[in-house]
């Protein structure tokens, strides 16, 4: 299946359109947990919407078409949160938990008999099960990316308020440095003959994919 996806024309606008939902669905989740639990800053700053303009990030939309790697972000003030430390983990957890719920409902529309996304590789690919299937796939990518504990990214805010005092110079350092190191190594997967860093990615998505009844 996923060799008949990667010559179909359709493909690149199937993950386009996921990276924008992902990105949309991730970016509200983050505004309205927050907002739940006491936050201001995303209302403040117009994210209190379902309005998927208001949640995407120009730039990274351009980053996105013309090298394939993406972002979206959402301001939050942690100190606002309540729940103590839970507030700012539970806020953080909620982007991904999107990502997964978009997959879910992937999904359900994957076993939809007439899409054709199956296990048969004689069935003809329908345009519906490209579009399905790019969806899924980014949404899947986008959400164990954002596990990954290196700021900025969502698993570093997840894990690191549960580190021991011990680790306290190693988080202060990542935080500092992180972003960059994070974008040193999206860097090094566009640069010739270099093994794509975040090629293990595939390791967790491919199964978690095929999981729920994608052939792939």
């Amino acid at each position: 299946m996923i060799f008949v996806l990667q010559s179909n024309p359709v493909f690149a606008v199937a993950l386009f359109l996921g990276f924008i939902i992902g990105v949309w669905f991730h970016e509200a989740a983050h505004a309205f947990s927050a907002h739940y639990l006491g936050d201001d800053t995303p209302q403040r700053n117009g994210r209190i919407t379902l309005n998927p303009f208001v949640h995407l990030d120009l730039l990274g939309t351009i980053m996105f078409l013309a090298a394939g790697f993406g972002w979206g972000w959402t301001p939050v003030t942690p100190a606002n949160l309540r729940g103590g430390v839970w507030g700012p983990v539970a806020v953080a957890a909620a982007g991904p938990a999107a990502n997964l719920v978009v997959l879910f409902i992937c999904a359900g529309l994957a076993a939809v008999p007439t899409l054709n996304l199956g296990l048969d590789p004689s069935a003809p690919v329908s345009t519906g099960a490209v579009m399905v299937y790019g969806v899924a796939a980014t949404n899947a990518l986008l959400f164990v990316l954002n596990l990954i504990p290196i700021p900025p990214l969502d698993g570093a805010r997840i894990l690191y308020p549960f580190l021991p005092r011990s680790l306290d110079d190693f988080v202060n350092f990542m935080n500092e440095y992180g972003p960059y190191i994070f974008l040193g190594l999206v860097v090094l997967t566009f640069l010739p003959g270099v093994p794509s860093v975040f090629g293990f990615l595939q390791y967790i998505y491919t199964p978690l994919l095929n999981a729920l009844g994608f052939s792939i």
